[in-house]
């Protein structure tokens, strides 16, 4: 029935029927996915969260302590602008500016969001026609994939290709872009190509020949580019971070995505940012103040806070020591168990090649998870009889290039050590499944 159809009259009795917004049959919006079926309540009791990207501790003591003050001010808990509190703006502008190499206006440059997922969706209302098309590179966080479609983008994948087969020198760099490929993908439809460095869930840091690569693209085709950088905090073994916005002739096409919820370990916060050029950030801004108005006024305060007080109180250096140490004990536990990763050198994640793991033919499995790839079945062997979860990485895929995610299993480092060390532990009982 078409949505301009009047309803059906309603029996007595039964419940009345509604035409469903056509957007909902997009972008896998209407399937049970992968957080629903790894979710707490289909798991075992003690089973260890290693697959959802929370962190299990607090953010730092100064940044909860400026969230109390905050809720105890009035104008602490009323609307804010919708571009974002003058403050955090400020903060922003502060922090971003020697990193961008220019001062930002924060009038007009930066936008505070809802949670980096909002901002992006706000960009993707901007900025999307029906029938535009999006390049996103596989693995791709899946919340790109729904708010492109719910705003009649099409999406178009390129994948990253990993390794034929990993060894223990294997790292997140060797998952390479054909760019040949990606040039293939770009057609006369095609408006944005989404960028996420440090990657999810492979933990890739594109290098500045790789991201040049990248831009050479969107300047020849015109074309905007959606940075996600919201793990530009978590980058490992020196690696540089290198912004796409400060190429030659990018700052004027890129909207740079930002989040206190991955820097401060508050994700429930849901305070974001976009930065970027007045074109790009003032229709976003529109767009936004429609869909939310304005973010949650005591958290930007306290994430504020976070951005004046971090440098001076060594706080990214600590952090990207205490990631760092998580990160190595979790490997430490891979290479005991004889199980292939690529090594991460940027977020939280490491994907984990799960090609030796053997399933019991006649293992018991739900509904849920027959049909999907490998890597599903396997993720949920392993929760059931080890009491860890991961993520399946075919979730992060289209179904054409499923085959390439589903070795894959990610597991996050965000937790505190004791729970990667018991984590470890219980892993070590892999070994009984997996073959030569």
């Amino acid at each position: 029935m078409s949505t301009n159809q009047k309803q059906a009259p309603v029996a007595n009795g039964a419940a009345p029927q509604f035409a469903l917004s056509s957007r909902m049959s997009t972008g896998r919006a209407m399937s049970q996915d992968v957080w629903s079926i790894f979710n707490a309540a289909n798991l075992p009791a003690d089973c260890i969260n290693l697959g959802q990207g929370y962190m299990n501790f607090p953010p730092p003591q100064w940044v909860k302590e400026a969230a109390d003050e905050a809720l105890n001010t009035v104008a602490g808990n009323h609307y804010s602008h919708p571009k974002g509190r003058l403050r955090l703006r400020e903060a922003l502008r502060d922090h971003y500016s020697p990193l961008f190499g220019r001062t930002l206006d924060i009038e007009n440059e930066i936008l505070v969001s809802s949670g980096a997922n909002e901002g992006q969706y706000s960009a993707w209302v901007a900025w999307l026609e029906p029938g535009d098309e999006v390049i996103l590179f596989e693995p791709y966080f899946d919340q790109y994939l729904p708010s492109i479609t719910f705003n009649h983008g099409v999406p178009v994948y390129v994948p990253l290709h990993p390794p034929a087969v990993l060894d223990k020198n294997q790292t997140s760099d060797d998952w390479k872009i054909d760019f040949e490929e990606l040039r293939r993908a770009v057609t006369p439809r095609t408006k944005m190509i989404v960028v996420n460095t440090p990657h999810n869930p492979v933990g890739k840091v594109f290098s500045q020949e790789e991201l040049q690569k990248i831009a050479d693209v969107a300047i020849e085709h015109n074309l905007i580019v959606m940075s996600d950088e919201v793990y530009d905090g978590l980058l490992f073994d020196d690696k540089p971070h290198v912004r796409i916005a400060n190429l030659p002739g990018m700052w004027d096409r890129t909207i740079t995505v930002g989040s206190a919820g991955k820097s401060f370990a508050c994700t429930g916060w849901r305070v974001g940012w976009l930065i970027g050029p007045k074109s790009l950030i003032g229709p976003t801004l529109a767009a936004q103040t429609r869909i939310v108005f304005c973010t949650n006024s005591p958290l930007q305060e306290a994430a504020a806070a976070g951005l004046e007080q971090a440098t001076k109180r060594g706080y990214w250096k600590q952090q990207i020591d205490e990631y760092t140490e998580r990160r190595d004990v979790l490997m430490k536990y891979f290479d005991e168990i004889g199980l292939q990763y690529s090594l991460p050198y940027g977020s939280y994640f490491v994907l984990v090649d799960i090609s030796k793991v053997q399933i019991p033919e006649d293992y018991p499995f739900p509904e849920t998870i027959k049909g999907r790839g490998k890597d599903f079945y396997a993720g949920w062997f392993l929760a059931q009889e080890l009491r860890v979860s991961s993520i399946p990485v075919s979730e992060f895929y289209c179904d054409e290039h499923m085959n390439i995610g589903e070795r894959f299993l990610r597991f996050a480092f965000c937790k505190d050590l004791d729970t990667l060390h018991k984590a470890g532990e219980r892993l070590r009982g892999i070994t009984k499944f997996m073959g030569q």
